[in-house]
């Protein structure tokens, strides 16, 4: 058969650099079947059903909700979608013997080499040439409302390293939601990393709340590819958080930066969205800032698609501009970072409204704030 695959994500998200583990593991499948597999564009299939290749099924995968895809595309009754972009918490999963075939790395040659013709350089394109990805464990026992596994009541192994990782690629990219969650297996893929003497690292995040000293041992003698990544989404569990930062920081005295921690925002847990549901948001979001400083840390600010809807709209952009970005979260505060913005209008706004909380949150910086050891 002819095969056609499309990254939705690919098309429509514009800077969108991480390939699509699914469409990996369905043209390793059709491959290995003898299939001939082809990463296609929405161009590539005409509304009247004339094919520029005469595809026999068309396969589309996209990992983002607010990804467009053309609708008539999905009524074609040789194209089959899915993941989490069409179906969130709900989307199915891809049948057992395509769920553990082996990835197909080659899948995006021909548009990398496309991309590197006009101008893109090659580190650009590192998750597509130099790392294996899959999932070591799957599912989480959260149940967080804004996940898309809210509905998993567990976390459980899922592959072995041999079903994706390849031995001629440097570094390993796990996607796993809750590693750290899995029972006694946790330990046994640590090692099982360590062992393929590879980089790696868990790209979701591990959960920070269920750390131990045994497992922040065990991170601090794994060669971890960057800096490990985190979650910090509730202001509640700060005190449980700074105590896990604390056992970071003994394992890893030498370093100027420990890890990285997702900071989760614009998400009102009582669904009022109001005047007090912002104000207080910025202030949480400034507040598990401050407390990553202490620790030699860096947050990844992620916001709720609500965010755009909140008066302070333009300070949350401010915000992720400065603290998701090393060099100006480490070297400068975020009034500092803002004065050298052109638009200083909703700054100045927000502080004229609430002067003490710009008192106390604009002019914290990283070095100012970090403990000593």
């Amino acid at each position: 058969m002819e095969i056609g695959i499309i990254d939705a994500d690919l098309i429509g998200r514009g800077e969108h650099n991480f390939p699509n583990l699914a469409c990996m593991k369905l043209s390793g499948y059709h491959k290995k079947r003898g299939d001939i597999v082809k990463l296609v564009h929405y161009d590539d299939i005409d509304p009247n059903c004339l094919f520029h290749s005469n595809f026999d099924k068309v396969y589309i995968s996209k990992a983002f909700t607010d990804t467009k895809c053309p609708e008539h595309l999905l009524k074609l009754s040789f194209v089959k979608y899915g993941g989490t972009g069409f179906f969130y918490d709900k989307a199915e999963n891809l049948p057992y013997e395509i769920e553990h075939s082996f990835p197909d790395y080659n899948l995006y040659n021909e548009w990398i080499k496309e991309k590197i013709k006009r101008g893109k350089k090659e580190s650009y394109f590192k998750y597509y040439t130099e790392y294996s990805i899959g999932f070591t464990t799957r599912g989480c026992f959260r149940g967080c409302e804004f996940c898309v596994n809210r509905n998993e009541k567990k976390v459980y192994p899922h592959s072995p390293l041999s079903e994706f990782v390849d031995k001629k690629r440097k570094k390993i990219c796990l996607l796993d939601d809750n590693v750290l969650g899995c029972g006694q297996h946790w330990e046994r893929i640590f090692k099982e990393l360590q062992a393929t003497g590879k980089p790696f690292q868990f790209k979701q995040g591990m959960d920070i709340r269920i750390l131990s000293e045994k497992k922040a041992k065990l991170l601090s003698e794994s060669r971890y590819d960057e800096r490990p990544y985190f979650a910090f989404d509730n202001i509640e569990d700060k005190l449980l958080i700074e105590n896990k930062l604390k056992i970071l920081n003994n394992y890893w005295i030498e370093r100027k930066h420990i890890a990285i921690l997702y900071v989760f925002c614009g998400f009102d847990r009582n669904d009022k969205y109001d005047l007090d549901f912002w104000v207080n948001d910025i202030i949480d979001l400034f507040e598990r800032i401050s407390v990553l400083m202490k620790y030699r840390c860096s947050p990844y600010i992620m916001r709720f698609n609500k965010w755009e809807e909140s008066p302070f709209y333009q300070l949350y952009s401010i915000i992720c501009g400065w603290g998701n970005m090393p060099q100006s979260y480490t070297q400068k505060s975020f009034r500092e970072y803002v004065n050298e913005q052109l638009n200083k209008k909703s700054l100045l706004d927000f502080e004229k409204q609430y002067p003490e909380i710009a008192s106390k949150y604009f002019d914290m910086k990283f070095e100012d704030n970090k403990i000593q050891h």
